[in-house]
């Protein structure tokens, strides 16, 4: 098995209702071509984990003077959100990016935002 020795989140990007008009047939193939390019990495020893986001967007805490504000989604003028994230082992950024090229995601019209893991 190939050794890396870096790390970093492919940050999945998406407007969830993109996905609106599917079937539930339809959505399970999506999650088994996402299900089957993890274990591919997982057999390569790059996978390093990942998890799925629930579609509301969250919430963003801001201070604001003294206070915390909370608001809705981190970009309430837009209606991507982050949807999940991928860990993967890569030994640069041009791998990183090779090997993000393979994600289901772009497919679906995603965005993938990637960031190095600061391992110091």
């Amino acid at each position: 098995m190939a050794k890396f020795t870096l790390k970093f989140m492919l940050a999945l990007h998406d407007d969830p209702r993109g996905f609106d008009d599917l079937s539930p047939e339809e959505m399970q193939q999506i999650v088994r071509r996402y299900t089957e390019w993890a274990g591919k990495l997982a057999e390569e020893g790059r996978m390093a984990g990942g998890e799925k986001l629930s579609d509301d967007g969250g919430k963003v805490i801001r201070r604001d003077g003294g206070e915390a504000v909370v608001k809705d989604g981190p970009y309430s003028e837009t209606k991507e959100v982050f949807a999940g994230f991928f860990l993967i082992h890569a030994n640069s950024y041009e791998d990183a990016v090779e090997v993000s090229r393979t994600c289901p995601h772009l497919e679906y019209g995603g965005t993938i935002e990637i960031r190095a893991v600061d391992l110091q």
